[in-house]
């Protein structure tokens, strides 16, 4: 498989593709200028960190990973199975988290997901080993690569923030679904993660970080009245 990394040199380069690959994405670099690259801890530590993250906001993602590093300063999977529920429920994770985080924790201890190997591993393959835990969904495995590991192609179909934003950049009538919103990005390949930071950022640069009405859309308003 290949060995190429979405790093910082990487993704300038996957910009000038993407803008020579898709006018949209031209036009979108103009607007709203290039996105930086997220990164993220490898191995259990990183996976945690998403599985705290889902359903709550950024601000109360991190102050329940900053107690979660004061319980668990290894943020080892032996580590944090030695705490009991009790522990991880005074750090702010819920029933279900905590759940998800012994699942994980166990699957590493006793070798079924093993970070050494993901590299070796192309995106299918490293997404089905990742997801054997609970809580680990393809949108939590597919944003671990990306972010983690450097995946220069990966696009996270169900991401609601990309799907806003691909509407918008393909001035599309309704929000494409995660299979349509893979159909699209087969022109972005082999740089779909650096499409996705890109999606990403255009869909920040809107103002109330709500869909703005497109032409079409305000025109049947105006039909309607």
């Amino acid at each position: 498989m290949s060995k190429i990394v979405l790093d910082d040199a990487n993704l300038k380069k996957a910009m000038r593709y993407l803008a020579r690959a898709d006018a949209d994405f031209a036009r979108v670099l103009k607007e709203v200028g290039h996105p930086v690259r997220r990164e993220m801890p490898t191995g259990f530590g990183g996976l945690m960190r998403s599985i705290v993250g889902q359903q709550v906001s950024v601000h109360a993602a991190r102050s329940i990973w900053l107690r979660l590093e004061a319980a668990v300063p290894s943020m080892e999977p032996a580590e944090f199975l030695a705490q009991n529920d009790e522990q991880l429920r005074a750090v702010g994770l819920s029933g279900a988290k905590v759940r998800y985080g012994r699942s994980l924790a166990t699957d590493v201890v006793e070798g079924r997901i093993d970070f050494s190997a993901l590299d070796d591993l192309d995106d299918a393959a490293a997404i089905a080993m990742l997801t054997q835990a609970k809580g680990i969904g393809p949108w939590t495995a597919e944003i671990y690569l990306m972010f983690a590991h450097g995946r220069p192609d990966i696009m996270p179909g169900l991401d609601l923030g990309l799907v806003v934003a691909a509407q918008h950049l393909k001035r599309l009538r309704k929000r494409p679904d995660a299979k349509r919103l893979l159909k699209i990005a087969e022109a972005w390949r082999p740089w779909r993660s650096a499409a996705a930071l890109l999606l990403w950022h255009y869909r920040r640069s809107m103002p109330d970080w709500g869909p703005k009405p497109l032409k079409e859309d305000i025109k049947v308003g105006k039909k309607a009245k």
